[in-house]
């Protein structure tokens, strides 16, 4: 019976396509509020120009690595995802529906606040595009404002002002043929990547007093603000992460690769806490001599366009949004180039408020939890997590002997034997090997995920 049991398992997997690299993670809820990470794999994407799918085959086959060796890790055979959304193809709008309470006692149910928003998805947007999510951040009962919650209460008017995000229909329809005709996962959701990254980052205490989310990606910036538990503004910048890297490569005369290696090794944001000069050396290419470079003339290069960017954020809070000085949490910064040094003091001198670096941390991840470690995984961790939303516990499928690549899998007709040796009369005999016991994926991620309880 305990047996039984245990193959139940509320598992789920996120994949992030992004301008820079595929991820795709495997987390498993566990009853105590912790997750268990399975696997996270990551590759190298060639085929996202600013987060939007340009190249069909290359993207394919990054979206395939990363799932076979997600598969390899965990030892359990993918079926369902939930995807991230990026690209400067987004874009924002509120919007207001109102609708009439019809029973009798005139007390508003769950059913028609879904009726509210439901009225909403026929919202009238540009042709071509696709309503990707409607977040309520205010419900109207009856002429009173401020209401978060209106089920249970009498009112005969309900109205509900929401904010709707929504993506090129041509960017949605690409993913769908790279991950469900191409690969053959099936989409659960395809989610708002900033949206995600904040289901991994921020408190309920951040969202409710105020809080912005700058997430700053290979090719896009998102930045996401959230007060009173609701999302109240959404915005896309189209400048990340390979801008810094285009910038590092013509100023240094230099490759892309190399380019992006000495910003990732020795980038740094803010000149003033820059601790120490070190010099370093820069990769010859072709005819092109190595040559040695000072982290200080570096960060000259990189600090002028992370305070573009800033600066374009602080603009789009204050002006656009209307939050300036209203951030009761300050600014959290995730994303890949958030890892520079010196980035938590540029911005925290620019916002003039409260700064953080954002990292998927914290005792409720538990298995493989140093992998995601990081803040260019915050979006990846935010989807598995929206992917568990949609998963009961049920029997997880595990990978079969015959789709491993373990080389025991085949069996040999006959025996193995030992060397040669010599019998009584002289001839010699072979003795048969002692048969090794073969162990498949499936009951070696059984063992893995025993092991993963102990911790």
């Amino acid at each position: 019976m305990e047996q039984e049991q245990s193959k139940k398992r509320k598992i789920a997997v996120g994949l992030d396509i992004g301008t820079t690299k595929v991820c795709a993670l495997v987390i498993e809820e566990n009853t105590d509020d912790t997750y268990n990470i399975l696997s996270c794999a990551v590759t190298e994407n060639r085929g996202v120009h600013r987060g939007v799918i340009v190249n069909i085959e290359k993207t394919v086959e990054a979206i395939k690595t990363v799932i076979s060796t997600a598969e390899q890790q965990s030892g359990i055979k993918i079926k369902d995802v939930v995807v991230g959304l990026a690209g400067d193809h987004v874009e924002a709008l509120t919007d207001v529906s109102t609708i009439t309470i019809s029973n009798q006692n005139n007390i508003i149910t769950k059913a028609d606040v879904d009726r509210v928003i439901s009225d909403l998805s026929k919202s009238k947007i540009a042709a071509g595009r696709r309503i990707i999510h409607i977040v309520p951040y205010e419900y109207i009962v009856d002429g009173q404002d401020g209401i978060h919650d209106p089920i249970g209460m009498c009112g005969v008017k309900l109205q509900a002002n929401v904010h709707i995000v929504s993506g090129l229909e041509t960017a949605l329809k690409n993913i769908s043929v790279c991950v469900e005709e191409k690969v053959g996962l099936n989409i659960k959701k395809i989610m708002l990547e900033p949206i995600a990254s904040s289901q991994a980052l921020l408190s309920d205490e951040e969202e409710e007093i105020g809080v912005g989310l700058i997430d700053i990606g290979g090719g896009t910036t998102d930045l996401t603000i959230f007060e009173n538990n609701v999302l109240r503004y959404t915005t896309v910048i189209g400048i990340g992460g390979n801008n810094i890297t285009e910038d590092i490569r013509q100023t240094v005369l230099t490759t892309a690769i190399e380019a992006e290696r000495i910003k990732c090794t020795y980038g740094h944001t803010y000149l003033p806490s820059l601790m120490k000069d070190d010099n370093f050396q820069i990769g010859g290419a072709g005819s092109i001599k190595p040559k040695d470079m000072k982290k200080s003339d570096l960060c000259r290069i990189i600090q002028p366009r992370m305070i573009e960017l800033f600066e374009m954020c602080k603009y789009e809070i204050e002006e656009k949004a209307g939050y300036g000085g209203k951030l009761g949490a300050g600014i959290v910064i995730t994303g890949g180039s958030a890892l520079f040094e010196g980035t938590e003091e540029l911005a925290t001198e620019i916002f003039n408020c409260p700064v953080r670096i954002g990292y998927p941390l914290g005792i409720k991840y538990k298995g493989l939890s140093d992998s995601i470690e990081n803040p260019k995984y915050s979006t990846v961790v935010g989807l598995a997590l929206e992917a568990l939303k949609f998963n009961d516990k049920c029997e997880i499928e595990y990978l079969d002997e015959k789709s491993s690549n373990d080389v025991d899998a085949d069996e040999n007709d006959g025996e193995d034997y030992d060397e040669e040796e010599e019998n009584s009369d002289g001839k010699k005999k072979k003795e048969p090997k002692e048969k090794k016991e073969k162990r498949s994926l499936k009951e070696l991620g059984k063992d893995f995920y025993n092991m993963l309880k102990k911790f």
